[in-house]
């Protein structure tokens, strides 16, 4: 199991963090390694929404099917996926109100490779600490859009 987890101070209030990044459709203005969206349920997200997504570390492109396993506005969310070969993915979202208009987001992924003990060890020598510097890199992104007015509110 690889665990990857990021945080950063984002001056937007945690409703307007929580919408922006939970929308499907900005996800290829923040996530760094992402790709497409490839489907994704209609309406906005919710509980036990479904999306399709393509990916890509290290030049790899893989396609992981998410569903939207907890939403609560604007406080957390939670997308659980399977992707390539039966491995598993946890992505959480924590947003804590920092003040009237400031949000800390905690972020933390959870990624269990396929092939046991031996998968594990190779997925680890392969993507090394590429998750973690893309964390740290998305994290960045969604800070500067919402900040600089370019994201919604």
């Amino acid at each position: 199991m690889t665990l990857v987890r990021a945080s950063i101070e984002i001056d937007a209030p945690r409703e307007r963090v929580y919408d922006y990044m939970l929308d499907p459709a900005h996800l290829d203005e923040w996530v760094t390694i992402h790709r497409r969206v490839n489907s994704r349920d209609a309406g906005p997200p919710r509980e036990g929404y479904e999306m399709d997504q393509t990916l890509c570390l290290r030049g790899a492109n893989f396609k992981v099917h998410w569903t939207l396993t907890e939403a609560d506005r604007p406080a957390r969310a939670t997308w659980e996926g399977r992707g390539p070969a039966h491995s598993y993915a946890r992505t959480s979202y924590v947003l804590r109100a920092n003040g009237d208009s400031s949000t800390r987001f905690e972020y933390e992924n959870e990624f269990k490779a396929p092939g046991g003990l031996i998968g594990a060890a190779a997925s680890r020598m392969l993507i090394g600490g590429v998750p973690e510097r893309e964390a740290h890199r998305s994290l960045e992104r969604l800070k500067a859009l919402l900040e600089d007015g370019r994201g919604p509110g």
